[in-house]
């Protein structure tokens, strides 16, 4: 691995998400593995179905 690669890769492992960014990550991992099983699946259904868990918390 180049020098300049290992050193990106020790800065990311730094990083910190903010909640939004985090709840935007979840939302792409959970269109991207439902995309899989059903073509249907939008990312509006997605974001529907993560605004509804929201409110029943």
């Amino acid at each position: 691995m180049s020098k300049s690669l290992e050193t990106l890769l020790q800065e990311a492992k730094k990083a910190e998400f903010t909640e939004s960014e985090r709840e935007e990550q979840r939302r792409s991992f959970a269109y991207g593995n439902t995309k899989i099983e059903n073509e249907r699946i939008t990312r509006e259904i997605i974001d529907h179905q993560a605004e509804s868990l929201k409110t029943e918390k």
